[in-house]
């Protein structure tokens, strides 16, 4: 096995949190290495118009996401099943490369409500023991809304996150979210401009009593340059956002926020091609000494350093404490062991609305845009006569009616032939898209897993998800879904259709990439894998920074989370893990 020399901090993943740990971390002066399972990827040799302007190969063929043919994952619904590999990318999409999803990511960029980080307690506070079923395994995170807000705005600046405050140091703004928890200053950027799709979802949402304002979208409104000097420009509405990188410098992500400045130190070796099989410890368990990966080469190689961090996609986090033996693996029979427990999802629907006299121009679009109503997110309505806690925000969005993935027909349309072309011709531009998007309470038997039948191409397990919706969830669908309903039929459409992805939960239709869960962060090793530092409490020199840390989801898209806990998680390196290694971080 080839040995590389020691280095201070070892990564694993180069997205997100892992270009943000790469640039804190070398600018204390510690050496650090990250490993990127993927190529190099950059805006101007990657992403030039019009070639990425491809839906065939980004948004069909999945030019930037995980290869199956090597590194799948299995699915099963319940844990009485044998699981089935995926073959095909459906539901959610991994990304690989440098950058990872961070890469082919809508831009979509919330805070939670300050009630998500307390859900257990909250609910339990407002509505009695009884409104948490048997099944449910949601908590709290052991972090407050309050301890996130100076991460959630050190990231929403580094991003040049475009939107207008609704909470501004606890005074309720014009325009804004009135529902969310306070923020110390603006956005960075105003918000993006309204299209049609947004004006009349506004004029219905009104109608209803509703309070509608801009969604936060790190599709810049116009052009900035973040605190690190990286220069950004306004969007151009050009509809290729969610599964492709942006040409222009428009959409933030770690190839043009945080990974510039990171390759720029010297104390930061980026190595690609690199896919890690494990962390490996001592023989106590106790500590880890570095990591074992398979280079470009193919050649097995060994990395030592004094601290590992975990910042791969969610379950790559889990399935990599899984195969390293760090900590206990869950078991949902006796509900013991902590690494995969609570996995959670996101709970979609939608209702479309179809004016057949109505254009709206949604090829001007971007991954951000649209106007929400919030009313009835986390606990900002009563859900004592509706049998369910939780919930999400409603959203008139438009994020460009590309021509193969974007056509969308009334449930009565022909199927195939000339009429089905005329029908295509005739509705094309025509309707719009009011989305239910909810959390994802965690839930006894929703848990990640290694497979004990199918390996990958290395002859490593696979991880295996087990996940079906849960009552509580399904409940919420339908109470939301009726909201959005009501929405669309104020907008006065000629047709109004609703759907939602199947139960059993399915694999196959595209709902939302935001999986959770499975390393989960809390405050005692009894109830967590992590502390909310994101420290494993079993191996003290590992963090596992990402969305694997969620107890449970919330209603929002969680990539602003993600990188307020890893500023949090950083935070809690540099002040208190370095003057203390190998220790729990007290802070």
């Amino acid at each position: 096995m080839k040995e590389m020399p020691k280095a201070d901090v070892v990564i694993v993943g180069m997205g997100w949190t892992g270009s943000i740990a790469a640039r804190e971390l070398a600018a204390e002066g510690l050496r650090v290495v990250g490993l990127e399972r993927g190529g190099f990827r950059d805006t101007a040799s990657d992403f030039p118009a019009p070639n990425v302007l491809d839906e065939l190969k980004y948004s069909l063929r999945g030019a930037l996401f995980q290869d199956l043919s090597r590194d799948a994952l299995t699915f099963r619904n319940s844990p009485n099943e044998a699981a089935l590999p995926m073959r095909r990318l459906g539901a959610f999409l991994l990304g690989e490369g440098l950058g990872g999803a961070g890469v082919h990511w809508n831009g979509q960029h919330f805070r939670f409500l300050p009630a998500d980080f307390q859900m257990l307690s909250h609910n339990k506070q407002r509505y009695g023991d009884g409104a948490i079923t048997d099944d449910m395994t949601i908590q709290d995170w052991g972090v407050t809304y309050e301890d996130m807000e100076p991460h959630y705005d050190r990231f929403e600046y580094l991003c040049g996150t475009s939107g207008k405050a609704g909470n501004l140091r606890g005074e309720i703004q014009e325009g804004g979210n009135p529902f969310e928890g306070a923020r110390a200053r603006e956005y960075p950027t105003p918000p993006m401009e309204m299209g049609l799709v947004q004006q009349r979802f506004m004029e219905g949402a009104r109608k209803l009593g509703l309070k509608p304002y801009p969604q936060p979208s790190s599709n810049l409104s116009q052009d900035y340059t973040n605190p690190d000097g990286a220069q950004m420009q306004a969007c151009t509405y050009c509809g290729h956002c969610e599964r492709f990188g942006c040409y222009n410098w428009s959409k933030a992500s770690p190839l043009t926020t945080v990974l510039p400045v990171a390759l720029r130190n010297p104390n930061f070796e980026l190595r690609l091609g690199s896919r890690v099989t494990r962390v490996e410890l001592t023989p106590d368990k106790k500590h880890a000494t570095g990591v074992v990966y398979v280079d470009a080469l193919g050649r097995e190689t060994r990395q030592p350093a004094d601290m590992v961090l975990l910042c791969a996609f969610q379950i790559h986090n889990v399935r990599l404490m899984l195969l390293s033996g760090i900590g206990t693996p869950y078991d949902p029979a006796t509900g013991q062991g902590q690494v995969g427990r609570n996995f959670s999802y996101q709970t979609v629907a939608t209702a479309r609305a179809f004016f057949e006299k109505e254009r709206f121009n949604q090829f001007a679009g971007a991954g951000a845009l649209g106007a929400i109503v919030d009313e009835f997110n986390g606990d900002n309505f009563d859900h004592g006569p509706h049998g369910f806690i939780g919930g999400g925000y409603i959203i008139g969005q438009n994020t460009g009616l590309r021509p193969i993935e974007q056509r969308v027909l009334p449930a009565d349309s022909p199927r195939w032939g000339m009429a089905w072309k005329q029908a295509n011709n005739k509705w094309y531009d025509h309707n719009v898209n009011v989305g239910v998007h909810a959390g994802s309470t965690s839930r006894r038997q929703n848990y990640i897993s290694l497979d004990p039948t199918y390996t990958d191409d290395l002859g490593l397990p696979l991880a295996r998800m087990t996940f079906d919706f849960s009552p509580n969830d399904l409940r919420m669908r339908s109470f939301m879904l009726a909201r959005a309903e009501e929405i669309a039929r104020a907008m006065n459409p000629d047709i109004v259709n609703t759907s939602a992805p199947p139960v059993p939960a399915s694999v196959v239709p595209y709902q939302t990439t935001h999986i959770c869960g499975g390393a989960i962060m809390g405050t005692d090793p009894s109830n967590s894998a992590v502390n909310k530092r994101l420290q494993s409490w079993d191996v003290p020199n590992v963090f596992s920074i990402g969305a694997s840390a969620f107890p449970q989801n919330a209603g929002y898209n969680p990539t602003n989370t993600v990188g307020a806990l890893t500023y949090l998680s950083l935070q809690g390196i540099k002040e208190g893990y370095l003057k203390n290694p190998g220790r729990l971080i007290d802070m």
